[in-house]
């Protein structure tokens, strides 16, 4: 079960729990207080920042320093987290709220409840400030413990409920409903990118999503071999084709009341992926597990969107195949057609993500939406040129700029990325409309974007987002971000999607 989150705006005094968590800033010559710092400080009498003090915390951020309350309050724990330096105008960024939430959840497993005092850091516990607090709280509390077989009794689990503070807690109920509804999408994500591929190949991946979808009030359709041959879908069945486990489609449609938008949503779903013939190396393949990140994201999007009753119709169109290597498998030298009846030479098997979003686009497209968003960890060069936690954006200049707006207010990092003119000239082929792979490899994230625009109808505003590195955390956790699967870019589709019916 996901841990709960309840507000209260009974006195501190007077809200029991098994850790309270205050935030403080940092500063040049050690840690800033914040209002909810100061107010455990007085039930502490006075001690609370010279004890942090000599305990060295600095106010960094995810730094988090623990301290015995010794009797002094209704909770034997307090988790000062660190904000960092503050905004110039003295306060501190949801994000940095949001960040600070999350680092405390993680620091206080084996801690059942928690208050939280961080609604009040830098300014009024408005709704913005709150759904910080509630998102990187559970956020920060979510495990995958699915293939753990010898889990203790005794472990130090992350918390299970968590109590946010604020001056009105009728008024933090809309806020903690949505942030309930965000974390479970983003929740779902996280467990479908860390299930392994032997269990989460494309048939499952299918069933999965309709069940999710089917659960929020979407309408599902899934595709099989056969159904995929007869609608021309000569790209995902490429893909699939070197797999004994076939390659499917699924299909999310939602339907909302009043709907003043029509959209569409594309992620890539490959299971796993080898590189096929064009095998990858072996070192860090099993990292190739987080593939389908960009579908799981649109399903649980498309969930989150249903469960929120937004006034939009939207379909959500997800290729799902295993891309492996066998004596069935499409090869080098290939010409694949498409649904759309596009033909490309095949050069590289390992860019085979582009292969099945071809199709995948060319299907919403026909749909006739107002825009397209495609999400999928489309390549590796999206790591070269902005790491591991900034996705980059390409597509409709107004469209891309927009993601990218919406994804500083969501917390996670995007960039806008050029789509040059020159670099279309990388997939010419000699043989066919183009090819699926540029030989030199040079501008690699944005050359794979020219070739999913050639499937995108003229006039059409479309956003490509690639998230090779921001979907799936290799290194240690970090704020509300935990090892493996991250859920991004849930968040911020959410948040697109709003903008776009706002405007």
């Amino acid at each position: 079960m996901p841990p709960t989150i309840t507000a209260t705006d009974r006195p501190l005094e007077k809200t029991p729990a098994d850790a309270v968590v205050v935030g403080i800033g940092k500063g040049t010559s050690g840690p800033l207080p914040t209002p909810g710092a100061e107010a455990v400080d007085r039930l502490l009498g006075g001690r609370l920042l010279s004890a942090l003090a000599d305990l060295g915390a600095r106010g960094a951020p995810d730094e988090v320093t623990r301290l015995s309350t010794l009797g002094q309050g209704p909770f034997p724990v307090v988790a000062a987290v660190g904000l960092g330096a503050p905004e110039p105008t003295g306060g501190y960024s949801p994000e940095a709220v949001r960040r600070a939430a999350g680092a405390a959840s993680r620091a206080l497993s084996g801690r059942g409840s928690v208050v939280t005092l961080l609604a009040a850091v830098g300014g009024a516990p408005d709704a913005e400030r709150v759904h910080a607090v509630g998102e990187g709280s559970l956020l920060g509390a979510y495990e995958f413990t699915a293939y753990k077989s010898d889990l203790p009794a005794d472990r130090p689990a992350p918390p299970t409920e968590f109590t946010v503070v604020v001056p009105d807690a009728g008024a933090a109920k809309a806020p903690l409903a949505r942030v309930r509804a965000v974390t479970e999408a983003v929740a779902l994500v996280r467990d479908l990118v860390n299930t392994p591929p032997n269990d989460l190949h494309p048939a499952e991946l299918a069933a999965r999503g309709a069940e999710a979808g089917k659960a929020a009030g979407l309408s599902a359709e899934i595709l099989d071999e056969d159904d995929l041959a007869a609608g021309g879908y000569g790209g995902v069945l490429a893909v699939g084709s070197g797999s004994a486990r076939g390659p499917r489609l699924l299909r999310l449609t939602y339907s909302g009341r009043k709907a003043r938008r029509k959209v569409a949503l594309v992620g890539k779903g490959i299971t796993f992926d080898s590189g096929g013939l064009s095998i990858k190396p072996a070192a860090n393949m099993h990292h190739m597990t987080s593939d389908m990140a960009g579908a799981a994201a649109v399903i649980a999007t498309a969930c989150l969107v249903a469960r929120l009753g937004l006034p939009v119709e939207l379909t959500a169109t997800v290729p799902m195949a295993e891309n492996l290597p066998s004596g069935s498998a499409y090869r080098p030298a290939d010409v694949v057609t498409f649904r759309n009846g596009k033909k490309a030479e095949i050069t590289n098997t390992d860019a085979e993500g582009r292969v099945v979003l071809a199709d995948a686009i060319a299907r919403a497209a026909e749909d006739s939406p107002d825009v397209l968003l495609e999400t999928s960890t489309l390549t590796g060069a999206q790591l070269v040129a902005l790491g591991s936690r900034t996705a980059g954006v390409m597509g409709s200049d107004d469209l891309r700029d927009a993601v990218v707006a919406a994804s500083r207010r969501s917390g996670e990092p995007m960039w806008p990325m050029p789509m040059p003119e020159e670099l279309r000239r990388g997939i010419d082929s000699p043989i066919a409309d183009f090819v699926n792979a540029n030989a030199d490899r040079m501008g690699g994230m944005l050359v794979g974007a020219h070739f999913l625009a050639e499937f995108v109808p003229a006039g059409l505003p479309w956003a490509h987002i690639d998230i090779a590195g921001p979907s799936y955390n290799t290194g240690a956790p970090w704020g509300y971000t935990p090892k493996g699967g991250t859920g991004v870019p849930v968040r911020t589709l959410l948040a697109t999607i709003e903008d776009l019916i706002a405007g």
